[in-house]
């Protein structure tokens, strides 16, 4: 009754509040030449004018060398006029598109003692949507509802962006997203994976930018897109700089009482998240500096779980994890302006995050009248990554004309220990394990751009070398449970040479892009020889990624466009590390040396039309993944126990209608409604988990249609004052071997601008009914599992921030 009194409430109150992105202002460059002697001519003037009204808009004068550059120029269609003494007078349309940053007229030539041209005109109008609807652009300072919070909080809150059971961020129904920091993968959010998102503090972050179709200059992994996470960094002139703090509060209530004989799960939870952002900049130099602190205390996992075997046996268990984290980061660097051409930034990252985890799994029979064990686990992880990089970037004469060249160095250390207890009727063990990983990355990349007349061509090239050795070794106690012939030293290795091109065109209706990227891959696990189990393995491939968008200006206001491309997803090390991990005693995760990649491909046809006062924006999508790639569980009888274990699944699809309506009421009022419904079908497979000892799997095919439901709201009061409403609503939807049940939550916020606009404060509270759980079921080879996690959802935080 309370989810359906929540949902009512929301749908009545909730309205929108991200920040769309706007159409990026462009550059128009040129050279003059007098068409006789072919000389550069200088000192021309220029002015540029709209063709509707020949309202003036910008105007310059050629340099010495003949060369003139117009900037800050909106998307439209315009007439560029030059007049010079001696020379007839000349007019020329021009389009400024929505696709490139430059535009380069080329050489434009004036005849001498002709006849003055006559005027022509055109009219301009600026896209209040996307430019491509290839990418979304949201601040996140606009989203009040998650201020003060984590990254993985604010992704949640985006149109478009949901989160999967175990914590990871969702596109239109996939967890298989790139994560980018400032455009580069860094081992602080994952190389193949998502990693470490709830643990980066939001208030570190200026912007996040949503590609749900990447072109080939980018990398191909992440078939369902790329989420661009860019720091914040200021470059006015002399000394600024911002200050925050945010406290907070979470799990005031518990969501389900413990299960009898273990310790209390964590209550009142504080949050506590420092900041301090600075930035010096002074003639040639600019000299910046991020840093925060993230500490907070969370129930982090609070799942029940029942588990029915075919012989009739039933075991009923609690997974209840309290967690203790401490991260700190800081980035800092150098820009350095050698000359008019040429600039070099050197920067660098630094994070340490520090992870407790005190853990406890009671298991019960079927009538929790006797309890069978207890498991009660300390773990203590340390991740240290330091990211180094140096960027070179070359201007040519003409503007938007670059070369840039980049080197990023990563090391990341996992140094993992775990302590545990195991109660048993009979006898008490103490086991423990310790894992050592130490991932070294480095890329060395090289981008050309170059503007053309009617869009520009792109290209590069990049090379990755990435080195992991990893060490578990197993200290067993008393009859212990720990299979101490799976651990040893491992080592992953990969290399990977790439190359692309991308050329667009536009032109008053039409606009194309098409790109390649080709990669090679050449991957190496070697193991321990003496491992149980698993043997060294590998896989290489040279395979093309390949990217088309296709788009017809209807009129100023209506845009269509389709897309395609194709993308990858290559295991990480963690989906093929060899070792069982036991922070669930019954239910163990081994990865899966054998696992390949899967290959993407994905269509979509999309659609913008801007209203007065808003924009409405859909999109019809299908992806085709071959090899898909998902956990797969099953059991050893007699034994009761579960292996979990990366598989490659056969193939299996995503089709989907994805919509997106933002209406401003008023000036005070204005909503935001995103729609996702979308098809998953997983084919029938066959599978074969080798871990611990060779069981077969196989499932019928299965499908099912989802979707999800997000209303975002603001409302602007007087005296700058702002409150933002939140709704999020996914429905049941499949998962390998079973289905995952309904989420729903609200969020609400509000911020004051004080100090002259220099002050900030804000109060937010996430998951306000404190509705959100997580219930899944699993169907295996001989047995059901049902689990909900009623971990923690609801926080409160407060928080004040001063710009100088």
């Amino acid at each position: 009754m309370r989810i359906k009194i929540s949902l009512i409430f929301s749908l009545l109150v909730c309205t929108v509040s991200m920040l769309q992105a706007q159409t990026s202002a462009v550059t128009v460059s040129g050279m003059i030449k007098g068409k006789a002697d072919k000389t550069a001519l200088p000192f021309v003037n220029i002015v540029l004018k709209t063709e509707k009204d020949s309202a003036f808009v910008t105007g310059t004068v050629s340099n010495e060398e003949g060369r003139f550059t117009l900037t800050n120029i909106k998307s439209g269609n315009y007439v560029l006029q030059f007049s010079y003494t001696g020379f007839a007078s000349k007019s020329q349309p021009v389009l400024v598109g929505t696709l490139s940053s430059f535009l380069d007229l080329g050489t434009i030539e004036l005849q001498q003692d002709a006849k003055q041209l006559q005027e022509v005109v055109v009219s301009s109008k600026q896209d209040d949507v996307s430019n491509k609807m290839d990418k979304k652009t949201y601040s996140v300072a606009a989203n009040i509802s998650q201020s003060g919070g984590s990254v993985l909080q604010t992704l949640k809150n985006l149109p478009g962006v949901t989160t999967s059971q175990d914590g990871k961020v969702e596109l239109r129904g996939s967890d298989k997203v790139a994560i980018l920091i400032d455009g580069k993968q860094t081992a602080l959010t994952g190389f193949g994976s998502q990693t470490g998102l709830d643990n980066i503090p939001a208030s570190a972050i200026e912007r996040i930018e949503i590609i749900n179709n990447p072109s080939a200059k980018y990398d191909a992994n992440g078939n369902a897109g790329i989420i661009n996470i860019i720091y914040k960094k200021n470059k006015q002139q002399g000394f600024n700089g911002k200050v925050g703090f945010t406290t907070g509060v979470g799990a005031l209530w518990q969501k389900k009482a413990n299960l009898p004989t273990i310790r209390p799960q964590y209550q009142a939870t504080p949050k506590i998240n420092p900041s301090l952002s600075l930035n010096y900049r002074k003639n040639k130099v600019n000299a910046f500096l991020q840093a925060d602190w993230l500490y907070t205390e969370t129930l982090n996992k609070n799942e029940f779980v029942t588990r029915t075997f075919d012989d009739g046996t039933i075991i009923n268990q609690q997974t209840k994890r309290n967690r203790n984290t401490h991260f700190v980061t800081t980035k800092a660097g150098i820009d350095w302006s050698i000359n008019n051409q040429d600039m070099l930034t050197v920067s660098g990252l630094f994070g340490i995050e520090k992870i407790i985890d005190r853990g406890d799994q009671p298991f019960f029979n079927k009538d929790y009248s006797n309890r069978l064990r207890l498991w009660q686990f300390l773990e203590d992880e340390l991740k240290t990554t330091a990211v180094a990089s140096v960027a070179y970037q070359h201007k040519f004469k003409q503007a938007g004309h670059l070369l840039n060249i980049g080197f990023n160095y990563t090391f990341h250390r996992e140094d993992e220990k775990y302590n545990f207890v195991n109660t048993l009727p009979t006898y008490t063990g103490l086991d423990s394990f310790k894992l050592l990983s130490d991932e070294h990355v480095a890329d060395f990349n090289i981008d050309y751009v170059k503007p053309l007349k009617y869009g520009r061509i792109e290209g590069g090239v990049k090379f990755r070398y990435r080195d992991i050795p990893t060490n578990m070794q197993f200290k067993p106690g008393i009859n212990s449970p720990l299979d101490t012939n799976a651990g040893g030293a491992a080592t992953y290795t990969e290399i990977i040479p790439a190359v692309y091109g991308n050329y667009v065109y536009e032109s008053k209706k039409i606009e194309a892009e098409i790109g390649l990227r080709v990669e090679y891959v050449d991957l190496k696990y070697k193991v321990n020889p003496n491992h149980n189990t698993y043997k060294s393995d590998g896989y290489n491939y040279t395979q093309p990624f390949p990217n088309v968008r296709l788009a017809y200006k209807i009129n100023d206001q209506n845009k269509i466009s389709l897309f395609y491309n194709r993308r990858v997803d290559r295991p990480n090390e963690v989906d093929i590390r060899i070792f069982p991990k036991y922070d669930d005693a019954e239910i163990i995760k081994v990865g899966n040396p054998a696992l390949r990649p899967q290959f993407t491909n994905s269509y979509e046809l999309g659609y913008k039309t801007t209203l007065k006062k808003g924009y409405f924006y859909s999109a019809l999508y299908h992806r085709s993944t071959e090899g898909t790639i998902t956990r797969i569980a099953t059991q050893v009888p007699p034994s009761t126990l579960i292996y979990t274990v990366f598989q490659n699944a056969g193939h299996s699809s995503n089709t989907g209608m994805e919509m997106v309506f933002q209406h401003d009421f008023s000036k005070a009022v204005s909503f935001n409604t995103n729609i996702n419904v979308y098809r998953n079908i997983i084919d029938a497979f066959t599978v074969e988990n080798k871990y611990p000892v060779p069981s077969i799997y196989t499932a019928t095919k299965e499908q099912f249609t989802s979707g999800n439901i997000k209303l975002n709201g603001i409302f602007h009061l007087p005296k700058q004052t702002d409150i933002q409403i939140t709704s999020i609503y996914l429905a049941p939807d499949i998962i390998p071997q079973g289905k995952i049940g309904t989420r729903f939550s609200v969020d609400m916020g509000i911020k004051k601008q004080i100090q002259k606009s220099k002050g900030e404060l804000f109060f937010n509270a996430s998951d306000i009914f404190n509705t959100l759980k997580i219930k899944k079921e699993l169907n295996g080879n001989g047995f059901k599992l049902i689990s909900t996690d009623y971990y923690e959802t609801q926080v409160f935080r407060l928080g004040y921030s001063y710009k100088f």
